[in-house]
């Protein structure tokens, strides 16, 4: 959104007033980026670029190849159909501030109904059409040779030029609808992707199932902790350090997280495997530069711990699931 505000004349920092973050933090793949700063942006943008379509523009530079695990399992799918419902599954995991639902349709046509009932009246036509932009974008990535999107309707009032629309869905939407979908040709959903693999499939499913679980369940002080670690994940901070902050001893800290069924040991693990994980497949960084973010001071430390997470070292993971030139 900081791009797309870049791209229109605005100054960067106005997209980031209200949130404490800077442009140069969003470079930082330590840097948690939360669903109330994405709001804030989202009201910033709006109010930079009010005529520009926001919403089409952010949703257009939806990368694939960015989304870690997530973009992967939807890659290495067997069919549309099969990247569709891994799609919805794991949606939490793109970070979307909507909702998506699939229903198939009497003709067989699989219908992709999106709203966002949950962010205030005045973002949810921002984020429906991000949204949908969105899963254009990753159609064509799936299927870069031809559209599989067969009609679209939007639940809001038609713009005054619809060249734009027409530009990212490739057809002429209707408005005013009673609700926002796209439809899918039914002759596409059961032909196999391009980049089907059911070896990377089935791993990247079982690492999403992995990762949404994790994200899930770690609420409380089990949260709280992660939260500290994930901010100071290049020099970890002792647990004494970590209880300080949340106003614990190191008793009383440790018997919550036992409670919570977790470890501070457990947590740091966590917090480490799933940022080598993303970093690896997503950020083209070297792994000894890996390793130091993650605060290993050796890469032989690193490397064994990863071996222990995923049955490989790191340079045979990224070369193994990578599709990054």
């Amino acid at each position: 959104m900081t791009q797309i505000a870049t791209l229109s004349g605005a100054d960067p920092r106005d997209c980031l007033a209200g949130t404490g973050l800077t442009p140069q933090q969003l470079l930082d793949p330590r840097v948690e980026v939360t669903p109330r700063h994405d709001l804030a942006v989202a009201r910033n943008l709006l109010t930079l670029i009010p005529n520009g379509h926001p919403g089409l523009a952010t949703g257009s530079r939806f990368r694939l190849s960015e989304q870690g695990i997530y973009g992967f399992a939807l890659l290495s799918s067997p069919t549309l159909r099969d990247a569709i419902t891994v799609g919805i599954q794991f949606l939490d995991l793109a970070f979307a501030m909507g909702t998506v639902q699939a229903r198939t349709a009497p003709d067989g046509t699989e219908h992709l109904v999106l709203d966002a009932p949950e962010v205030p009246p005045t973002l949810r036509r921002f984020y429906v059409e991000r949204d949908a932009a969105s899963i254009m974008t990753i159609q064509r990535g799936l299927l870069p040779d031809r559209s599989v999107i067969r009609h679209v309707e939007f639940a809001f009032p038609a713009p005054e030029s619809l060249d734009r629309y027409v530009e990212v869905f490739g057809v002429r939407p209707d408005f005013d609808a009673a609700e926002t979908v796209l439809v899918v040709d039914a002759s596409e959903l059961d032909r196999p992707l391009p980049g089907a693999n059911p070896h990377t499939s089935a791993h990247a499913v079982a690492q999403c199932r992995q990762l949404l679980d994790s994200r899930r369940a770690r609420t409380g002080v089990a949260g709280r902790v992660r939260d500290e670690l994930v901010a100071r994940i290049d020099d970890p901070p002792p647990l004494d350090d970590v209880a300080a902050i949340l106003h614990l001893s190191g008793r009383t800290l440790r018997k919550h997280l036992t409670n919570e069924g977790t470890s501070y040991r457990l947590l740091l693990d966590e917090v480490r495997e799933h940022l080598a994980e993303e970093l690896l497949l997503t950020a083209r960084l070297p792994v000894e530069q890996i390793a130091h973010r993650l605060g290993y001071r050796e890469v032989t430390s690193f490397s064994q711990a990863f071996r222990r997470w995923k049955g490989v070292g790191p340079r045979e993971f990224r070369s193994r699931y990578s599709t990054s030139p």
